[in-house]
């Protein structure tokens, strides 16, 4: 874990309550990221590195984004406002919650779970958009809640939802519409020919089904099977820069990042979130010089080795 991640790790476990902590902490998984090894280029000139990427028409200063997580009022009186002002000042994206603390304000995605009542979910996600929203991020692995997490305010209205989901919520708000939970190549392959304008390679944090695959291991397949057609993200234990390269080198876009976030928002409000996630896009630009990669373009499958962890 990245220096930064860690101290702000051990400050929030002095200022959080302590069952928000649990909450944050519950059913923790490892990415896996560890049981891959690097095979860096040598020679290269990398007196300049890039870190820079465009993803579905935003441009930011590296591939290092905010995952939807929920409640930031419970770490900070601001809440999401705290996290979206300090994921702008570092030149991010943020993924919004829909069930954040405070409405959607600012730019960034908008996570949306399908609720029974099906208009409900569409008014939030209209919301967003109208509150400056540029995509949506359906999440299609909590048809119900795993018996592993705690359960969230709202959660008890919940609905299954289905790929003719993908197009009716990209029909009716006019956004492209990503779909987050996804572990195989044959779903990716499938919520792509639904409409789906990006994937998300995401077990949940372990949440849901126990014993479920990490995502470092599914990632390759999905990337293989999506293709280049669409961008795929992935988040799941990423606490440094060597997490984020292997990443890039297993065909992901970009990475999300969850609990650090939380950590870093409950340390030092705004500040805390923008020196996240500069210290893991910094460590990335260093680590990229090392392994011989100017850009993320750079960055390739050749990158990288499974050895066991």
């Amino acid at each position: 874990m990245h220096a930064v991640l860690a101290a702000q790790q051990a400050r929030a476990r002095e200022v959080v309550a302590p069952e928000v902590l649990t909450w944050i902490d519950d059913a923790a998984v490892d990415g896996g990221w560890s049981a891959y090894r690097f095979r860096p280029h040598v020679l290269r000139d990398v007196s300049s590195v890039s870190t820079e990427v465009s993803l579905l028409g935003t441009t930011v200063s590296s591939p290092v984004l905010v995952g939807p997580t929920a409640f930031h009022g419970n770490v900070h009186p601001l809440g999401e406002t705290a996290t979206a002002a300090g994921t702008a000042a570092a030149g991010s994206l943020m993924v919004w919650s829909m069930r954040a603390s405070v409405p959607f304000e600012g730019s960034g995605w908008w996570q949306a779970y399908l609720l029974r009542e099906r208009a409900l979910t569409l008014d939030a996600c209209l919301r967003a958009r109208d509150g400056g929203a540029t995509a949506i991020v359906l999440t299609g692995d909590t048809p119900y809640l795993g018996t592993a997490r705690r359960a969230p305010l709202g959660s008890q209205d919940q609905a299954p939802a289905t790929l003719q989901d993908i197009d009716w919520l990209a029909t009716k708000t006019g956004l492209p519409v990503l779909v987050k939970g996804v572990l195989r190549g044959d779903d990716a392959e499938a919520c792509i020919d639904a409409g789906a304008a990006g994937i998300v390679v995401s077990n949940h944090g372990g949440r849901q089904l126990g014993r479920v695959l990490a995502t470092s291991a599914a990632l390759p397949e999905v990337v293989d099977a999506v293709a280049r057609r669409v961008p795929v993200l992935v988040d799941g234990g990423v606490r440094s820069g060597l997490d984020v390269l292997c990443a890039l080198a297993l065909g992901a876009s970009a990475v999300l990042l969850g609990k650090p976030v939380l950590w870093g928002l409950a340390a030092d409000g705004a500040a805390g979130v923008e020196a996240c996630l500069r210290a893991v896009g910094d460590d990335l630009a260093f680590v990229m010089g090392l392994a011989g990669c100017q850009s993320v373009a750079d960055v390739d499958g050749s990158l990288v080795a499974e050895t066991g962890p």
